[in-house]
């Protein structure tokens, strides 16, 4: 709860300093790329940082295995209902950002609004502080399995004990790495829609289907059958293209980048 009264809080920040600020002189909302290659390399960029924003399913099953589970009131139930809730949820506090931002801004906004708003900087520096808090709430829920998998690896592959000092030096190792990759690589909206595509489409959107053939093997051509197909279809086109577009993006932004300036 705590960490989404942030999300909504920098959330609605953003969205109403732009409106306060009002539509900028000069603005332009056409492509903001100069060739036909660009926009459509721009588009595929754009699919991966939505695929970002809607992504979590790899830390739906952790989150469901707390989740008390009886055949009368099984897990799913709730499950089901929080997902839609959080998919709302995404949708209030995203959507409103981008379509103001771009309003206000055009072609011309920044891929972090924040960064256009510049002032007032009290307040910019409010929502920083509240990004910064929701991110290392978010971090520890998006990082346990990644955690788990590691320590499980080393306990079982390479006979490692399972002591508390391989808990904090494996996972104070991965916070640094994750930490130094961040720092050392800062194109912000490339690889939000790299990793969008290349991450997190292989799990929310084409292999819980593939699951879900596998288990239930449903009849062939039925609508359960065509639905989960297209969905693995259309998931496998957005995981290439997506991860495309962002390396793209990560590439021109490189040409005139340089380390920590």
């Amino acid at each position: 709860m705590f960490l989404f009264m942030l999300w909504c809080s920098y959330s609605t920040i953003a969205w109403s300093a732009a409106v306060h600020k009002g539509v900028q002189e000069d603005v332009q909302y056409g492509y903001k790329a100069s060739t036909t290659t660009g926009t459509v390399f721009n588009f595929l960029s754009a699919l991966g940082e939505v695929a970002f924003a809607y992504a979590g399913h790899n830390v739906v099953l952790e989150i469901q295995a707390t989740i008390p589970s009886t055949p009368e009131k099984p897990s799913k139930i709730a499950m089901w209902r929080g997902v839609i809730v959080a998919y709302i949820v995404v949708a209030l506090c995203y959507f409103p950002v981008a379509l103001i931002g771009y309003w206000m801004y055009g072609n011309s906004v920044e891929d972090n609004i924040l960064i256009s708003l510049n002032k007032p900087v009290w307040l910019i520096a409010m929502a920083n502080m509240f990004v910064v808090v929701h991110v290392i709430g978010s971090y520890q829920i998006y990082a346990m399995p990644v955690f788990d998998m590691m320590e499980t690896l080393l306990v079982k592959k390479l006979h490692f004990k399972p002591t508390r000092m391989l808990r904090f030096v494996v996972r104070n190792f991965y916070v640094a790495a994750t930490m130094f990759v961040g720092i050392t690589f800062p194109f912000f909206g490339g690889l939000l829609s790299f990793f969008g595509g290349f991450a997190f489409a292989p799990t929310t959107y084409f292999l819980p289907c593939i699951m879900w053939l596998a288990i239930y093997k449903p009849r062939k051509f039925s609508l359960s059958w065509w639905t989960n197909w297209i969905c693995i279809i259309l998931g496998v086109i957005l995981m290439v293209v997506s991860s495309i577009g962002g390396l793209r993006q990560i590439i021109v932004q490189a040409k005139d980048y340089e380390f920590y300036s």
